[in-house]
């Protein structure tokens, strides 16, 4: 009987298709690049082998193949016959859920998954972290949601350096600092080569307020890290925020054009869409002019490959591309579109990215307290748009500046009081001359 890593058995008695499918396994857990050949000569060794074709279905719809994927896992489908075991059938529907564009019924059917197969990382990896299931939810718990997943499936990993890397981001997140230290520590010396693993080191730097410590790591590893890594680019958007904060805007620039936002960035489209507008929003916040050239590339970017709202994760900051580009026409009928899929149900973060949206605008209008208004209806639920902590603190940023340009001291004192302990500073031009010291 042929196993993967995690001692799951597989259905396939070739030898080749099972060590191509745990080197895809590995690649993607690691998210390097050639997990998508590894699976496809997996699936070639062995054209039964359903769970491959749903891992490189899994692949294809990460770099942005939908139609790759869908063609992968009905593969994984039409591979699964009478006899097939049952861990393979649950895992295929739980990817074409995925595949499909069904999150909610995925999650749902996930759940059911890992309770009888808990040590199946490849399906529990749709759920480990904020671009996962749990992270897309819209869920206002969505946080605790994800803790909570995790800690269910702890005492089936041991000390593994997947499963570690992922449960530490999520102590991280919450303010377990302490807890989150050992567990990175050890993922880090049994497997250095985890981009994912990089980048819970990078959130874990940023949230206990050490930007000379991320800088240097995220400098370090960066020189060995692929540049058609998935998360290259976003690893790269790490680095141009600590530099932004120390005010090396010169090479924070560089970074943006050739690490995440330049037009041959070879990682996913939508990481992009994340990395990029906030990054420029952001440098405007701390006072930087504003950058029309490159606002006017990302406009045509989201124009041609998200015409359409329906991912809350990436409407929010497709909102701030709208906003800045100015036509209001435009902006209102893609919040208008948000709105209606809300009243539908159909919309897992409810009200608070069209909200944002419109504050968004009005931030852009110089309508200061209107922009106020809506960002305070929203502060308190921000986590159902998506994101993680780090990336959404520009939306109290936002807030900040909003508060500033009002004239409106005594709330914006209020607010930095207020804010999580351990990042360290909140670049939002002018704030010091009203912080009390």
């Amino acid at each position: 009987m042929l196993t993967d890593r995690y001692g799951l058995r597989l259905s396939t008695t070739s030898s080749e298709a099972r060590d191509a499918y745990i080197e895809g396994c590995d690649l993607l857990l690691r998210m390097y690049p050639g997990a998508a050949a590894a699976f496809a000569r997996a699936t070639a060794a062995d054209l039964g082998f359903a769970i491959a074709h749903a891992a490189r279905a899994r692949v294809l719809q990460l770099g942005g193949d939908p139609a790759g994927a869908r063609e992968a896992v009905a593969a994984a489908r039409g591979a699964l016959a009478g006899g097939t075991p049952e861990r393979d059938v649950s895992h295929v529907a739980v990817f074409d859920l995925v595949v499909g564009g069904r999150p909610a019924a995925a999650l749902e059917a996930l759940r059911r998954h890992v309770a009888s197969w808990p040590r199946d990382a490849m399906a529990a990896n749709l759920a480990a972290n904020q671009t996962g299931l749990i992270g897309i939810s819209g869920s206002p718990s969505r946080e605790q949601d994800q803790l909570d997943f995790l800690a269910s499936l702890a005492p089936h990993y041991g000390d593994d350096w997947w499963f570690n890397g992922h449960y530490a981001f999520a102590l991280s997140e919450l303010g377990h600092q302490s807890a989150a230290r050992p567990l990175i520590e050890r993922s880090m010396a049994q497997c250095p080569c985890n981009a994912y693993l990089a980048h819970t080191m990078a959130h874990f730097h940023y949230e206990n307020g050490e930007p000379d410590a991320a800088a240097s790591f995220l400098r370090s590893w960066l020189a060995d890290y692929p540049r058609e890594g998935m998360l290259h680019g976003h690893l790269s958007w790490h680095l141009a925020i600590v530099e932004l904060q120390a005010g090396a805007m010169e090479e924070a620039l560089r970074l943006f054009d050739r690490g995440f936002a330049g037009e041959d960035h070879p990682g996913p489209a939508l990481v992009k869409l994340l990395d990029a507008p906030s990054f420029l929003w952001r440098a405007e916040l701390a006072g930087h002019p504003r950058d029309h050239a490159r606002w006017e590339a990302l406009r045509g970017f989201v124009r041609r490959l998200f015409p359409r709202p329906g991912l809350p994760y990436a409407d929010w900051h497709v909102a701030l591309v709208d906003a800045v580009a100015g036509d209001r026409a435009e902006a209102e009928a893609r919040t208008a579109e948000i709105e209606d899929m809300v009243r539908e149900g159909r919309y897992p973060a409810g009200a608070t990215v069209a909200t944002f949206a419109r504050a968004l605008g009005a931030f852009e209008r110089r309508d200061y307290g209107a922009a106020i208004t809506g960002i305070e209806g929203i502060l308190a639920e921000r986590e159902r748009m998506g994101g993680s902590r780090a990336q959404l603190d520009l939306v109290e940023f936002t807030l900040l500046r909003a508060y500033l340009a009002a004239g409106r001291h005594e709330d914006a004192r209020r607010l930095t009081a207020a804010r999580r302990a351990g990042p360290r500073g909140i670049p939002v031009a002018g704030l010091e001359a009203v912080q009390v010291h």
